[in-house]
Protein backbone atom coordinates (compact mmCIF):
# COMPACT_ATOMS: atom_id res chain seq x y z
CA UNK A 1 0.00 0.00 0.00
CA UNK A 2 1.33 3.02 -0.60
CA UNK A 3 0.00 6.62 0.85
CA UNK A 4 0.88 10.06 -0.40
CA UNK A 5 -0.22 13.59 0.74
CA UNK A 6 0.75 17.33 1.06
CA UNK A 7 -0.98 20.38 1.94
CA UNK A 8 -2.21 22.27 -1.31
CA UNK A 9 -4.76 25.41 -2.55
CA UNK A 10 -6.92 26.20 -4.99
CA UNK A 11 -9.88 24.76 -4.46
CA UNK A 12 -11.00 24.85 -8.01
CA UNK A 13 -8.18 23.56 -9.53
CA UNK A 14 -8.20 20.64 -6.85
CA UNK A 15 -11.82 19.83 -8.10
CA UNK A 16 -11.68 19.90 -11.55
CA UNK A 17 -8.08 17.87 -11.27
CA UNK A 18 -10.09 15.01 -8.78
CA UNK A 19 -13.01 14.92 -11.65
CA UNK A 20 -10.59 14.50 -14.25
CA UNK A 21 -11.71 11.47 -16.98
CA UNK A 22 -8.96 11.91 -19.67
CA UNK A 23 -6.87 10.48 -17.36
CA UNK A 24 -9.05 7.90 -15.44
CA UNK A 25 -11.51 5.08 -16.64
CA UNK A 26 -13.79 6.26 -13.66
CA UNK A 27 -14.34 9.05 -11.07
CA UNK A 28 -16.74 9.10 -8.45
CA UNK A 29 -17.41 10.86 -4.96
CA UNK A 30 -17.76 8.74 -2.09
CA UNK A 31 -18.29 11.13 0.52
CA UNK A 32 -18.96 14.70 1.23
CA UNK A 33 -18.91 15.70 5.01
CA UNK A 34 -19.05 18.46 7.48
CA UNK A 35 -20.14 20.89 4.64
CA UNK A 36 -23.52 22.25 3.54
CA UNK A 37 -22.49 22.27 -0.51
CA UNK A 38 -24.42 18.99 -2.18
CA UNK A 39 -21.58 18.56 -4.98
CA UNK A 40 -17.73 18.49 -5.29
CA UNK A 41 -16.59 21.81 -6.34
CA UNK A 42 -18.79 23.68 -3.62
CA UNK A 43 -17.90 21.36 -0.83
CA UNK A 44 -13.77 22.57 -1.68
CA UNK A 45 -14.98 26.21 -2.29
CA UNK A 46 -17.04 26.05 0.76
CA UNK A 47 -13.86 24.97 3.18
CA UNK A 48 -11.86 27.58 1.28
CA UNK A 49 -14.04 30.00 2.13
CA UNK A 50 -14.12 29.24 5.76
CA UNK A 51 -9.53 29.29 5.66
CA UNK A 52 -10.12 33.14 4.06
CA UNK A 53 -10.23 34.39 7.82
CA UNK A 54 -6.95 32.74 8.37
CA UNK A 55 -3.30 33.52 7.28
CA UNK A 56 -3.27 30.13 5.42
CA UNK A 57 -2.54 29.88 1.56
CA UNK A 58 -3.07 25.92 1.81
CA UNK A 59 -6.21 25.46 3.13
CA UNK A 60 -6.32 21.73 2.45
CA UNK A 61 -4.50 18.34 2.93
CA UNK A 62 -4.55 16.41 0.07
CA UNK A 63 -4.25 12.30 0.43
CA UNK A 64 -3.91 9.41 -1.77
CA UNK A 65 -4.35 5.55 -0.62
CA UNK A 66 -3.28 3.31 -3.66
CA UNK A 67 -2.64 -0.31 -3.52
CA UNK A 68 -2.06 -3.14 -5.96
CA UNK A 69 -4.39 -4.45 -8.52
CA UNK A 70 -5.36 -7.38 -6.89
CA UNK A 71 -5.61 -5.48 -3.13
CA UNK A 72 -9.21 -3.61 -4.04
CA UNK A 73 -10.30 -2.54 -0.79
CA UNK A 74 -13.91 -2.87 0.59
CA UNK A 75 -15.80 0.01 1.34
CA UNK A 76 -15.50 -0.87 4.55
CA UNK A 77 -11.71 -1.07 4.68
CA UNK A 78 -11.47 2.11 2.73
CA UNK A 79 -13.55 3.91 5.45
CA UNK A 80 -10.79 2.21 7.84
CA UNK A 81 -8.28 3.58 6.20
CA UNK A 82 -9.41 6.83 5.90
CA UNK A 83 -10.22 7.25 9.58
CA UNK A 84 -6.94 6.08 10.72
CA UNK A 85 -5.22 7.85 8.23
CA UNK A 86 -7.05 10.89 9.71
CA UNK A 87 -6.34 9.89 13.01
CA UNK A 88 -2.73 10.02 12.51
CA UNK A 89 -2.60 13.79 11.07
CA UNK A 90 -4.80 14.96 13.67
CA UNK A 91 -7.38 15.28 10.97
CA UNK A 92 -10.20 13.24 12.29
CA UNK A 93 -13.66 14.64 12.43
CA UNK A 94 -12.56 18.07 10.02
CA UNK A 95 -14.46 18.33 7.04
CA UNK A 96 -13.52 15.64 4.15
CA UNK A 97 -14.36 14.80 0.54
CA UNK A 98 -13.69 11.30 -0.57
CA UNK A 99 -13.13 10.55 -4.87
CA UNK A 100 -12.43 6.84 -6.02
CA UNK A 101 -10.69 6.91 -9.36
CA UNK A 102 -9.89 3.85 -11.45
CA UNK A 103 -6.95 3.65 -13.91
CA UNK A 104 -6.09 0.67 -15.86
CA UNK A 105 -7.93 -2.12 -13.59
CA UNK A 106 -6.06 -0.44 -10.16
CA UNK A 107 -8.34 1.69 -7.94
CA UNK A 108 -7.22 4.04 -5.80
CA UNK A 109 -8.66 7.10 -3.81
CA UNK A 110 -8.32 10.60 -3.04
CA UNK A 111 -9.65 12.64 0.39
CA UNK A 112 -9.48 15.92 0.55
CA UNK A 113 -9.67 17.36 4.66
CA UNK A 114 -10.00 21.00 5.46
CA UNK A 115 -7.23 22.16 7.80
CA UNK A 116 -8.78 24.70 9.28
CA UNK A 117 -9.31 24.38 13.42
CA UNK A 118 -12.23 26.38 13.57
CA UNK A 119 -11.95 27.08 17.50
CA UNK A 120 -8.70 28.75 16.87
CA UNK A 121 -8.69 29.37 13.19
CA UNK A 122 -5.50 28.23 12.28
CA UNK A 123 -4.07 25.66 10.08
CA UNK A 124 -3.79 22.71 11.37
CA UNK A 125 0.20 21.34 11.69
CA UNK A 126 1.16 18.79 8.79
CA UNK A 127 4.92 18.48 10.12
CA UNK A 128 6.51 14.77 9.57
CA UNK A 129 3.39 13.70 7.30
CA UNK A 130 5.64 11.78 4.96
CA UNK A 131 6.64 9.51 7.98
CA UNK A 132 2.77 9.24 8.92
CA UNK A 133 2.10 8.29 6.17
CA UNK A 134 4.31 5.34 5.95
CA UNK A 135 3.77 4.12 9.38
CA UNK A 136 -0.69 3.75 8.68
CA UNK A 137 0.40 1.87 5.31
CA UNK A 138 2.53 -0.68 7.47
CA UNK A 139 -0.41 -0.94 10.14
CA UNK A 140 -2.85 -1.38 7.13
CA UNK A 141 -0.82 -3.52 5.19
CA UNK A 142 -0.97 -6.25 7.88
CA UNK A 143 -3.95 -5.31 9.40
CA UNK A 144 -5.46 -6.20 5.47
CA UNK A 145 -2.88 -8.98 4.85
CA UNK A 146 -1.68 -7.00 1.71
CA UNK A 147 2.16 -7.07 0.38
CA UNK A 148 4.38 -5.10 2.14
CA UNK A 149 5.82 -1.39 0.20
CA UNK A 150 9.53 -1.21 1.65
CA UNK A 151 9.17 2.79 2.61
CA UNK A 152 12.01 5.26 3.43
CA UNK A 153 11.32 6.89 6.96
CA UNK A 154 10.03 3.36 9.07
CA UNK A 155 10.81 -0.18 9.50
CA UNK A 156 14.06 -0.39 7.18
CA UNK A 157 15.55 -3.25 9.16
CA UNK A 158 19.01 -2.38 7.09
CA UNK A 159 17.33 -2.48 3.71
CA UNK A 160 18.62 0.60 1.79
CA UNK A 161 16.34 3.39 0.93
CA UNK A 162 14.07 2.72 -2.08
CA UNK A 163 14.55 5.20 -4.89
CA UNK A 164 12.42 8.39 -4.78
CA UNK A 165 9.27 8.18 -6.87
CA UNK A 166 7.79 11.08 -8.59
CA UNK A 167 5.73 13.53 -6.40
CA UNK A 168 2.40 14.21 -7.69
CA UNK A 169 3.34 17.97 -8.69
CA UNK A 170 5.79 16.83 -10.56
CA UNK A 171 3.47 14.55 -12.69
CA UNK A 172 0.94 17.10 -13.51
CA UNK A 173 3.98 19.62 -14.62
CA UNK A 174 4.92 16.27 -16.86
CA UNK A 175 1.61 16.56 -18.46
CA UNK A 176 1.53 20.52 -19.09
CA UNK A 177 4.75 19.38 -20.98
CA UNK A 178 7.50 19.64 -19.07
CA UNK A 179 10.20 17.07 -19.25
CA UNK A 180 9.16 13.81 -16.95
CA UNK A 181 11.03 13.44 -13.61
CA UNK A 182 12.56 9.99 -15.21
CA UNK A 183 13.83 11.88 -18.46
CA UNK A 184 15.36 14.68 -16.62
CA UNK A 185 16.86 13.21 -13.83
CA UNK A 186 18.75 10.94 -17.38
CA UNK A 187 19.57 14.25 -19.08
CA UNK A 188 21.21 15.71 -15.60
CA UNK A 189 23.06 12.55 -14.25
CA UNK A 190 24.45 12.22 -17.25
CA UNK A 191 25.79 16.08 -17.63
CA UNK A 192 26.56 15.59 -13.91
CA UNK A 193 29.09 12.74 -14.21
CA UNK A 194 30.77 14.48 -17.31
CA UNK A 195 31.68 17.58 -15.99
CA UNK A 196 34.18 18.30 -12.89
CA UNK A 197 33.23 21.65 -11.07
CA UNK A 198 30.00 23.58 -10.77
CA UNK A 199 30.84 26.40 -13.75
CA UNK A 200 31.30 23.30 -16.13
CA UNK A 201 28.25 21.94 -15.31
CA UNK A 202 26.35 25.11 -15.58
CA UNK A 203 27.93 25.13 -18.82
CA UNK A 204 26.60 22.08 -20.16
CA UNK A 205 23.49 22.66 -18.65
CA UNK A 206 23.57 25.98 -20.99
CA UNK A 207 24.37 23.77 -23.87
CA UNK A 208 21.36 21.51 -23.50
CA UNK A 209 18.65 24.93 -23.33
CA UNK A 210 18.70 24.28 -19.18
CA UNK A 211 18.91 26.87 -17.48
CA UNK A 212 20.68 26.91 -13.05
CA UNK A 213 18.28 29.21 -11.19
CA UNK A 214 18.56 29.82 -7.46
CA UNK A 215 16.04 28.33 -5.46
CA UNK A 216 13.90 29.94 -2.48
CA UNK A 217 13.97 27.00 -0.33
CA UNK A 218 16.39 24.97 -2.06
CA UNK A 219 20.24 25.87 -3.16
CA UNK A 220 19.53 25.33 -6.88
CA UNK A 221 16.73 24.45 -8.92
CA UNK A 222 16.98 23.48 -12.58
CA UNK A 223 14.39 25.23 -15.42
CA UNK A 224 14.11 22.89 -18.53
CA UNK A 225 13.35 24.31 -21.84
CA UNK A 226 9.27 23.89 -21.51
CA UNK A 227 9.53 26.10 -18.27
CA UNK A 228 9.04 22.78 -15.76
CA UNK A 229 11.06 23.55 -12.47
CA UNK A 230 13.36 20.66 -11.49
CA UNK A 231 15.47 20.38 -7.72
CA UNK A 232 19.10 19.23 -8.73
CA UNK A 233 19.48 17.21 -5.57
CA UNK A 234 16.56 15.20 -6.96
CA UNK A 235 17.80 15.16 -10.54
CA UNK A 236 21.12 13.60 -9.66
CA UNK A 237 20.95 10.12 -9.34
CA UNK A 238 23.06 8.81 -6.46
CA UNK A 239 24.32 12.05 -5.58
CA UNK A 240 23.72 13.57 -1.59
CA UNK A 241 23.17 16.74 -0.06
CA UNK A 242 27.06 17.25 0.58
CA UNK A 243 28.07 16.22 -3.37
CA UNK A 244 26.12 18.85 -4.12
CA UNK A 245 27.13 21.49 -2.40
CA UNK A 246 30.63 20.56 -2.82
CA UNK A 247 30.54 20.48 -6.18
CA UNK A 248 28.69 23.52 -6.87
CA UNK A 249 30.79 25.84 -4.43
CA UNK A 250 32.64 27.55 -7.42
CA UNK A 251 29.06 29.00 -8.39
CA UNK A 252 28.14 31.85 -7.28
CA UNK A 253 24.47 31.36 -5.95
CA UNK A 254 23.67 35.05 -6.11
CA UNK A 255 24.37 35.44 -9.73
CA UNK A 256 22.01 33.21 -10.69
CA UNK A 257 18.60 34.00 -11.85
CA UNK A 258 15.84 33.17 -9.43
CA UNK A 259 13.36 30.98 -10.64
CA UNK A 260 10.70 33.37 -12.58
CA UNK A 261 13.23 35.03 -13.91
CA UNK A 262 14.65 31.54 -15.73
CA UNK A 263 10.89 30.66 -16.55
CA UNK A 264 10.80 33.83 -18.20
CA UNK A 265 13.92 33.64 -20.18
CA UNK A 266 12.92 29.82 -20.95
CA UNK A 267 9.47 31.71 -22.13
CA UNK A 268 11.04 33.49 -24.30
CA UNK A 269 13.34 31.20 -25.85
CA UNK A 270 10.34 29.05 -26.61
CA UNK A 271 8.60 31.75 -28.41
CA UNK A 272 11.89 32.34 -30.86
CA UNK A 273 11.82 28.50 -31.34
CA UNK A 274 7.79 29.04 -32.09
CA UNK A 275 8.89 31.35 -34.47
CA UNK A 276 11.94 30.28 -36.12
CA UNK A 277 9.19 26.90 -37.08
CA UNK A 278 7.02 29.06 -38.28
CA UNK A 279 9.24 31.03 -40.72
CA UNK A 280 11.39 27.82 -41.33
CA UNK A 281 7.76 26.40 -42.64
CA UNK A 282 6.63 29.56 -44.50
CA UNK A 283 10.14 29.60 -46.64
CA UNK A 284 9.94 25.34 -47.45
CA UNK A 285 6.14 26.24 -49.07
CA UNK A 286 7.71 29.53 -50.85
CA UNK A 287 10.73 27.64 -51.98
CA UNK A 288 8.07 24.62 -53.13
CA UNK A 289 6.01 26.67 -54.70
CA UNK A 290 8.94 28.70 -56.99
CA UNK A 291 10.10 25.26 -57.85
CA UNK A 292 6.37 24.09 -59.21
CA UNK A 293 6.49 27.09 -61.08
CA UNK A 294 10.14 27.01 -62.88
CA UNK A 295 9.41 23.07 -63.57
CA UNK A 296 9.50 21.62 -66.85
CA UNK A 297 6.50 20.75 -68.84
CA UNK A 298 7.39 17.24 -69.76
CA UNK A 299 9.95 15.14 -68.63
CA UNK A 300 12.07 14.79 -65.20
CA UNK A 301 13.80 17.41 -64.20
CA UNK A 302 17.71 17.25 -64.81
CA UNK A 303 20.69 19.07 -63.24
CA UNK A 304 24.22 19.32 -64.74
CA UNK A 305 27.66 20.55 -63.16
CA UNK A 306 27.49 23.83 -65.79
CA UNK A 307 24.50 25.29 -64.29
CA UNK A 308 21.25 25.43 -62.52
CA UNK A 309 18.05 25.13 -64.25
CA UNK A 310 18.18 28.91 -65.56
CA UNK A 311 21.55 28.06 -66.93
CA UNK A 312 19.79 25.21 -68.83
CA UNK A 313 16.78 27.23 -69.77
CA UNK A 314 18.96 29.83 -71.72
CA UNK A 315 21.13 26.74 -73.42
CA UNK A 316 17.71 25.42 -74.82
CA UNK A 317 16.76 28.74 -76.08
CA UNK A 318 19.75 28.85 -77.63
CA UNK A 319 19.85 25.92 -79.41
CA UNK A 320 15.97 26.13 -80.36
CA UNK A 321 17.31 29.94 -82.65
CA UNK A 322 20.11 27.93 -84.23
CA UNK A 323 17.62 24.97 -85.44
CA UNK A 324 14.56 27.81 -86.54
CA UNK A 325 17.89 29.63 -88.41
CA UNK A 326 18.95 26.52 -90.26
CA UNK A 327 15.50 25.71 -91.22
CA UNK A 328 14.94 29.25 -92.68
CA UNK A 329 18.06 29.03 -94.85
CA UNK A 330 17.43 28.12 -98.58
CA UNK A 331 19.28 24.62 -99.70
CA UNK A 332 22.00 25.14 -101.57
CA UNK A 333 21.34 22.29 -104.27
CA UNK A 334 18.80 19.95 -105.21
CA UNK A 335 20.14 16.98 -103.17
CA UNK A 336 20.20 19.29 -99.99
CA UNK A 337 16.03 20.57 -100.97
CA UNK A 338 14.90 17.15 -101.29
CA UNK A 339 13.31 16.55 -97.80
CA UNK A 340 14.25 13.88 -95.57
CA UNK A 341 12.21 10.86 -95.21
CA UNK A 342 13.97 9.16 -92.88
CA UNK A 343 11.81 11.47 -90.75
CA UNK A 344 8.22 11.60 -89.63
CA UNK A 345 6.05 14.23 -91.21
CA UNK A 346 4.84 16.76 -89.17
CA UNK A 347 6.16 20.01 -86.68
CA UNK A 348 9.63 19.61 -85.65
CA UNK A 349 10.49 17.67 -82.23
CA UNK A 350 13.33 18.34 -80.13
CA UNK A 351 14.87 15.59 -78.00
CA UNK A 352 16.60 14.66 -74.97
CA UNK A 353 16.82 17.49 -72.62
CA UNK A 354 16.46 20.56 -74.95
CA UNK A 355 13.07 18.94 -75.52
CA UNK A 356 12.22 19.07 -71.57
CA UNK A 357 12.94 23.15 -71.62
CA UNK A 358 11.59 24.11 -74.80
CA UNK A 359 8.42 25.30 -73.74
CA UNK A 360 5.21 27.10 -75.78
CA UNK A 361 6.81 30.39 -73.96
CA UNK A 362 10.37 30.07 -75.40
CA UNK A 363 9.10 28.71 -78.59
CA UNK A 364 6.76 32.17 -78.67
CA UNK A 365 9.41 34.31 -77.79
CA UNK A 366 12.28 32.16 -80.33
CA UNK A 367 9.65 33.04 -83.48
CA UNK A 368 8.97 36.46 -82.73
CA UNK A 369 13.19 37.76 -82.16
CA UNK A 370 13.74 35.89 -85.60
CA UNK A 371 10.93 37.46 -87.57
CA UNK A 372 12.37 40.95 -85.75
CA UNK A 373 15.24 39.73 -87.07
CA UNK A 374 14.02 38.83 -90.65
CA UNK A 375 12.29 42.07 -90.96
CA UNK A 376 15.68 44.31 -90.00
CA UNK A 377 17.36 42.31 -92.98
CA UNK A 378 14.82 42.91 -95.06
CA UNK A 379 15.24 46.66 -94.62
CA UNK A 380 18.84 46.54 -95.14
CA UNK A 381 18.43 45.05 -98.61
CA UNK A 382 16.00 47.90 -99.43
CA UNK A 383 18.45 50.60 -98.56
CA UNK A 384 21.79 48.47 -100.62
CA UNK A 385 18.92 47.90 -103.44
CA UNK A 386 18.20 52.08 -103.62
CA UNK A 387 22.21 52.84 -103.25
CA UNK A 388 23.03 50.91 -106.14
CA UNK A 389 20.54 52.14 -108.49
CA UNK A 390 21.00 55.78 -107.58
Amino acid sequence: MIIKGKSVGGGKRLAAHLMRTDTNERAEVRELSGVAAEDLRGALLEMEAVASGTRTTKPFYHASISTRADERLTNEQRSHAIETLAEKLGLSGQPRVVVVHEKEGREHCHIVWSRIDLDRMTAISDSHNFRKHEEVARRLEREFGHERVQGAHIEREGKPRPKRTPSHAEMLQAERGAVSPNEAKALVTDLWQRTDSGQAFKTALEKEAWLLARGDRRDFVLVDPECGTHSLARRVEGAKAKDIRDRMADVDRELLPSVAEARAIQRERHTDRERLIALDALLTAELKERDAKNAPTSGPLEWTDRGGMVAQQQSALREFRRTERASLTPAKSPEAAKPDTTQATGPTRESGLMADFVTPEIKKKAAEEEALRANDLNKDRDRGGRGQSR
